[in-house]
């Protein structure tokens, strides 16, 4: 088959013509590009700076039983780095310590959503329904939560189905 090139057409010509003309261009552009690829890098650097600060105040804050604010810290979080789903589970903890149970079931239900191989959100939904006295829903959790855990945690899995059984008899 013949080695067949598209002829340049007449609207090709003056976009052409103007690069052969300012040679200054094929230096400019390939540098706009890598400043503006630098300008990203930083920009993502401390966003994830930011984030990660913020997570961690807010893991200090909820470790000193200083819950209302951890919510805050960890909303804040979640509002920049909306996919993480670990700072979700902690916001729905600090909600839970401040008797806010219908948010913190919330918070569980979105991170099963986003994250169905959470075994963590399962399971705190199980015991919060269990507390509630909902035993069938909470079983139904922690049915969830094993199906999760067979196939990475296989040994907390074993551990699920004994409390399955045991609360089945």
């Amino acid at each position: 088959m013949p080695n067949y090139q598209l002829p340049i057409t007449n609207y090709q010509l003056p976009i052409l013509d103007f690069m052969l003309e300012n040679p200054q261009l094929n230096k400019i552009i390939p540098a706009a590009i890598v400043i503006s690829s630098i300008f990203l890098l930083i920009y993502f650097a401390v966003k994830t700076l930011r984030t990660s600060n913020l997570f961690q105040k807010g893991l200090e804050l909820y470790k000193q039983d200083d819950y209302e604010n951890a919510e805050a810290v960890f909303r804040q979080v979640t509002s920049i780095n909306v996919s993480n789903d670990v700072v979700r589970l902690l916001l729905g903890d600090s909600l839970l310590k401040q008797g806010k149970v219908e948010e913190a079931v919330e918070k569980y239900k979105e991170v099963i959503e986003r994250a169905p191989k959470k075994a963590d959100a399962y399971l705190r939904l199980s015991r919060i329904y269990m507390q509630q006295d909902k035993q069938s829903e909470g079983i139904v959790y922690l049915q969830k939560a094993k199906e999760v855990l067979q196939k990475r945690q296989p040994e907390k899995a074993e551990e699920v189905t004994q409390l399955l059984e045991k609360l089945n008899s």
